[in-house]
């Protein structure tokens, strides 16, 4: 049996790098987490939960992100 030692890559170093820049992003676009949610059709609390690390955003959502703040999708990657 093959056993790997996997971190939660929510918690990951490079992960909490991309959410920092994802708020760096949503501050310099002036944008409030409410702002966001409704130009994204969702609630708030997503846009938090998000931000807080507490849901996993995925590449598909990460370049809606992109969009409403005029980022390149690979600024978050860097």
């Amino acid at each position: 049996m093959i056993q790997t030692n996997m971190v939660k890559s929510i918690y990951d170093k490079d992960y909490r790098e991309i959410i920092e820049r994802l708020k760096k992003a949503r501050f310099e676009a002036g944008l409030s987490q409410q702002a966001v949610a409704d130009k994204l059709e969702k609630p708030q609390s997503y846009i938090s939960k998000i931000e807080s690390g507490e849901r996993r955003l995925d590449v598909a959502e990460m370049k809606k992100f992109a969009v409403v703040y005029k980022k390149p999708a690979d600024y978050f990657l860097k």
